[in-house]
């Protein structure tokens, strides 16, 4: 199984994009401290993982005392996923839909260009993998130049 992580953070001067490494993660709170670690004082922090072409998880700790906001496309993948079951355990109950549908805080990419409608559209929409989710909220938020860089050979 292969996944690939990215922290996306907006400073003064643009959007900047890091690869980070979750192999040794073990619960929401670590993923939470590895993206405030790679922040370095950016207003905007946001983490994109896909793994297997079976869900995007998207992480957001925009303060550092602020619990992390998190959107997982596919419940059905914490199941089969470690990484994906660490990331459905940071899903506030009350953000919770259904186990068959997408878990989270599908508004934690609004502030940055993609409604929770538009977030929950593209998941859901037929052969949209999740490369491509995070392909089209990074285009709206400006930062697909950054994401492009990390995904060069």
């Amino acid at each position: 199984m292969s996944y690939f992580a990215a922290v996306l953070a907006r400073t003064a001067v643009g959007w900047t994009a890091q690869e980070l490494d979750l192999d040794s993660v073990e619960t929401i709170d670590d993923i939470a401290e590895m993206v405030r670690d790679a922040a370095d004082g950016a207003r905007d922090v946001v983490l994109f993982v896909e793994e297997d072409d079976e869900y995007v998880g998207i992480v957001r700790v925009d303060n550092p005392d602020d619990e992390p906001r998190v959107f997982l496309s596919n419940a059905a993948s914490a199941a089969e996923y470690d990484l994906a079951g660490i990331l459905a355990d940071g899903v506030l109950e009350e953000d919770t839909e259904d186990e068959d549908d997408p878990l989270g805080d599908a508004g934690v990419v609004a502030d940055i260009g993609t409604s929770a409608r538009e977030l929950l559209a593209l998941v859901r929409h037929e052969g949209t993998l999740p490369s491509d989710v995070i392909t089209a909220v990074c285009e709206k938020a400006g930062c697909l130049e950054a994401l492009e860089a990390l995904r060069v050979p």
